[in-house]
């Protein structure tokens, strides 16, 4: 397909003017952390006054597994 009309340079430009990248909205927690808007702190867990995740019982849950791991591993090197 051919190109009938050539866009000029200012024309581009007019629609390229939009492309530009927008800085992430940022506020601050009640911890005090900085998080994006209309999302839970990573620090804490918090939104909007609650507790959406709680990290004590990931971590706990994350080192359970952990040791888990590490002791199906141990055991699989002392049977060989």
């Amino acid at each position: 397909m051919v190109v009938r009309m050539r866009h000029t340079r200012a024309h581009t430009a007019n629609r390229r003017s939009h492309h530009a990248l927008k800085a992430q909205g940022l506020s601050t927690c009640e911890c005090g952390a900085a998080r994006l808007s209309h999302r839970a702190c990573a620090s804490c867990g918090r939104y909007k006054g609650r507790v959406v995740v709680d990290h004590a019982s990931k971590a706990a849950a994350k080192a359970a597994k952990r040791e888990k791991v590490k002791k199906k591993e141990g055991s699989k090197s002392e049977s060989r």
